[in-house]
């Protein structure tokens, strides 16, 4: 198996909406506004109007569930899914949370995607799988996608 670069992406985000301890643990949406990726084989704009429906559980770690719509640089739309998890010792998720720089080497923060389309010309997308490792920034998700060859 092999990881080859699919493209770095920025993800804007509204700040995160609380919507309190729920029975899966605490139930946070943070809307996505905006954002870019770009990469060897795929770039353009992330659309206005998806989210991270998220789930802070009681150890401070937290489920990643994220759909979004891309549009390519030639005009293909694509459905993403982002599926994971973030962690880290208790401090450094503090500090992340209130919006502090910190290094994204101080905690964990890894995404599995999935990608669909009708495009033809990015069919290859829809039964290829990517992983990716990001960083949370006050107000956007950085992380670079990898396939798995």
């Amino acid at each position: 198996m092999r990881l080859d670069p699919l493209a770095a992406f920025e993800v804007r985000l509204d700040p995160l909406l609380d919507l309190g301890d729920a029975p899966s643990g605490r139930r946070r949406v943070i809307n996505i506004i905006g954002g870019t990726f770009e990469g060897p084989r795929l770039s353009g704009v992330i659309l206005p109007g998806g989210a991270d429906w998220q789930v802070l559980h009681p150890d401070g770690s937290a489920s990643i569930d994220t759909r979004s719509t891309l549009r390519t640089h030639d005009d293909a739309h694509l459905y993403l899914t982002t599926t994971g998890v973030r962690h880290g010792p208790p401090e450094v998720l503090r500090r992340l949370g209130a919006g502090e720089p910190v290094d994204p080497a101080e905690y964990y923060f890894r995404l599995f995607c999935r990608f669909e389309t009708g495009d033809p010309r990015y069919a290859w997308l829809n039964h290829t799988l990517a992983v990716a490792s990001a960083a949370r920034t006050p107000d956007s998700v950085r992380y670079q996608a990898y396939t798995l060859g």
